[in-house]
C-alpha cells in the first residue's frame, strides 16, 4: 500500500513546503483540500494548473486526489451541484489527480430513501462525465451517509467505476460499524482509505497515529488479507483543531506507524 497525507493537516502551506514534508518523511503522495484557502482550488487557471503538475512530478510525489466539498444528496439544485463537481473533475484532470472527494450531506428535511436517490442520480451523471476526463469521484463515509453500508446504498445503484467510495475510518467506526463490514460494503467501489486517530467519540481532536481509539490495526489487517493494494490517507483535521499538535513534528512517526501496522499484517 502506498502512503499519502492531507493538506487538510497543514492549512494554507505552499505547495513547495507541502512537496518537502512529503518527500522528507517518506510518503508518496499527498491529498490536496481544493478550497479557497489553499494554494489549490477551483480559480487556478491553466498555467498556474500546469505549474502545480510540474511541481509535484519534479519532486516525484503523487497527488493522490482532491478533497472537495460538494455534497451530492445535499438538498440543493441539481445543476449548481453538478457544476461544483465538473469544475473540481476537470481541475483533478489538469494536475493529475486519479481521484475526487464529495461529501453525502444529506438534509434532515429528507427521507433517506430521498437521500440515497438524489446521491445516486447526482453520482451517475458525475461518473459518465468523470469517465471522459480519467478522473473517480468518491463518496465519502461522512455526515448522513457515514457507514460502508450507508454508502454501498448510494453506489450499488449507480453501478458505474467512475463513482467510488472514500473509506475515513474515523466515521464508520463512530457509525457502529466493524472494519470487516465496513470493506465488505464498499470493496466493489474502493477509491481509498482515510486514516486518522483521536481520544473518543466525545473528542475528536486529532492525535499522532496509534495513540487514540481508532481500529486502525484492524483496518490494516482487513485490507492487507483480502491483498487490497491501494492508498492509506492519513487525515489530520489541523485546520478545525488549532490546538492539535502540528503535523510536520509527527510526520515520520506516522508513516513508520503504519508501515509496522503493514508489516505485521503482511
Amino acid at each position: 500500500m502506498k502512503l499519502a497525507f492531507s493538506t487538510l493537516g497543514v492549512p494554507g502551506l505552499p505547495l513547495a513546503d507541502v512537496v518537502w514534508l512529503a518527500g522528507t518523511h517518506g510518503y508518496h503522495g499527498v491529498e490536496l483540500r481544493a478550497h479557497p484557502e489553499e494554494p489549490v482550488h477551483l480559480g487556478l487557471g491553466r498555467t498556474e494548473r500546469a505549474a502545480v503538475t510540474a511541481e509535484f512530478e519534479a519532486a516525484g510525489v503523487e497527488i493522490l486526489g482532491l478533497a472537495g466539498y460538494a455534497r451530492v444528496a445535499a438538498p440543493d439544485e441539481d445543476e449548481a451541484v453538478a457544476a461544483e463537481i465538473r469544475s473540481l473533475v476537470e481541475l483533478a484532470h489538469d494536475v493529475g489527480a486519479p481521484y475526487v472527494r464529495v461529501f453525502p450531506g444529506g438534509g434532515t428535511e429528507q427521507s433517506r430513501d430521498d437521500a440515497d436517490a438524489t446521491a445516486a442520480r447526482r453520482l451517475g451523471t458525475a461518473a459518465e462525465y468523470a469517465a471522459g476526463l480519467g478522473v473517480r469521484v468518491l463518496l465519502e463515509t461522512h455526515d448522513s451517509h457515514r457507514t460502508g453500508a450507508d454508502a454501498a446504498r448510494v453506489l450499488g445503484p449507480v453501478g458505474h467505476r467512475q463513482a467510488g467510495a472514500l473509506w475515513d475510518v474515523m466515521h464508520t467506526w463512530l457509525g457502529g460499524e466493524e472494519p470487516d463490514a465496513t470493506y465488505a460494503a464498499l470493496s466493489p467501489h474502493l477509491g481509498y482509505v482515510q486514516v486518522k486517530d483521536i481520544a473518543g467519540p466525545d473528542d475528536t481532536t486529532p492525535l499522532p497515529l496509534g495513540s487514540g481509539v481508532l481500529p486502525l490495526a484492524e483496518v490494516v489487517d482487513v485490507l492487507s488479507r483480502e491483498n487490497w493494494d491501494g492508498w492509506l490517507c492519513w487525515e489530520y483535521e489541523k485546520r478545525w483543531y488549532p490546538e492539535a499538535a502540528p503535523l510536520p513534528g509527527i510526520l515520520t512517526a506516522g508513516r513508520e506507524h503504519l508501515g509496522r501496522l503493514l508489516n505485521e499484517s503482511a
